[in-house]
């Protein structure tokens, strides 16, 4: 008699297994995926070479027993370290957009990412227009913008040599290399002394803003990011006093700048009762980011 055939399992069951080991692990999520079930996706969709949300489209098919075995080792990875999963695949998913990633600069993720894809941001892009990605980081938002708004040039600046050489693979790897220019410095520092030809259209910052207490409390997988890109000081609003007071001298007339601030809504009103900012409304509600109008800052 001959043996009966190994039964793979399907797609989605594998993820249903990789699913319940990382929820008995109590881990923590919000670094590309919410929670176990989107992580097991993730991590599968990387083994089959398919993003995840390709993988959705795949759920009934079945998966070979090196593939599984693999998937299993990055869950157990991903368990032992308590490191996000960005780290561990090397890559990350950003509105659908795939992304290097290196424990050289925090892992790709922004609610202005939500904004610059659904046309939000469009009315203060003019054709031919220039826009500042502020503490850029991995790049990922500059990569966004660049490719929501191919007719736009994109500065991107950061102070950390390290994110920077992350942003320019990703660049590279979106082949954007003469819509977006890298620039290394503290905030304005990067920058050339503003003139009426270098201004900008727009600025767009998701500064670090985690304040002094919450910094404390971060669970291991925030822990394991670089602290520079997340610390905001005693309120969360250190490098954003500095961002404001220098932001209106490299605005256009009619231009803004775009900011994140998480959950520091709090914090930000008290330290700027003064400034009319415009709450943005993106999946997370309307106290994460914030619009300010040229005029306003002046």
């Amino acid at each position: 008699m001959d043996p009966e055939p190994q039964q793979h399992l399907t797609v989605n069951q594998c993820i249903d297994e990789i699913a319940q080991k990382l929820k008995a692990a109590n881990l923590h999520y919000g670094h590309g995926a919410i929670d176990a079930r989107s992580e097991a996706l993730w991590i599968v969709s990387k083994q089959l070479d398919f993003s995840p949300a390709e993988a959705l489209d795949h759920l009934d098919d079945s998966i070979t027993e090196e593939q599984k075995q693999k998937a299993s080792t990055v869950a157990d990875t991903r368990i032992s370290t308590r490191k996000p999963l960005a780290y561990i695949l090397g890559e990350a998913w950003l509105m659908g957009v795939p992304f290097f990633c290196s424990e050289q600069s925090i892992v790709p993720r922004s609610w202005i990412a939500e904004l610059i894809v659904d046309g939000s941001l469009e009315p203060w892009l003019p054709a031919d227009g220039k826009a500042l990605d502020l503490c850029t980081g991995n790049g990922s938002l500059a990569v966004l913008l660049a490719l929501s708004c191919p007719d736009i040039h994109v500065s991107a600046c950061d102070i950390s040599m390290p994110a920077l050489s992350v942003a320019a693979r990703n660049v590279d790897r979106h082949s954007l290399d003469s819509q977006i220019e890298l620039l290394n410095g503290d905030l304005w520092d990067a920058l050339p002394e503003p003139n009426e030809d270098n201004l900008f259209d727009l600025i767009i910052c998701n500064p670090p803003y985690v304040n002094a207490t919450s910094m404390n409390a971060l669970p291991a997988e925030y822990h394991a990011e670089p602290e520079l890109a997340l610390a905001g000081g005693h309120d969360g609003m250190d490098l954003i006093r500095r961002i404001l007071v220098s932001a209106p001298d490299y605005l256009s007339e009619r231009g803004a700048i775009l900011l994140e601030i998480g959950n520091e809504y709090e914090n930000f009103k008290k330290a700027f009762p003064q400034i009319p900012a415009i709450w943005m409304e993106v999946s997370a509600g309307e106290e994460q980011v914030l619009l300010i109008q040229a005029e306003d800052l002046r």
